[in-house]
């Protein structure tokens, strides 16, 4: 099985907001906005068609400060676990689909 890995240069919400651009679905999408832009996500997935960003069991990973408290929603996907490394931490959530479980 061939996997394959598009990293995009740009801001979060850069991508988000230019679906013609997007090669997905994708299974994994690892976000990394700028720390104090964090929050910010929550509003940006709102906006998103994310049936066509993220396979069904797709993951996506927010990198952010670990004083910063990320919601249990982003758009369709659910809060899972948080990891902290120091002043980092990541936040892991599991695409829901269409439905919200």
């Amino acid at each position: 099985m061939m996997s394959a890995m598009t990293v995009y240069a740009q801001t979060v919400k850069q991508f988000l907001r230019r679906s013609d651009q997007w090669r997905g679905p994708y299974d994994i999408v690892f976000a990394d906005p700028p720390y104090t832009d964090a929050r910010d996500t929550e509003l940006l997935f709102n906006e998103v068609a994310e049936d066509r960003l993220f396979t069904q069991d797709a993951w996506l990973v927010v990198e952010h400060g670990e004083k910063t408290n990320l919601p249990d929603r982003l758009g369709r996907s659910k809060f899972l676990r948080r990891y902290v490394y120091g002043d980092t931490a990541l936040s892991l959530y599991a695409y829901t689909g269409g439905g919200l479980s």
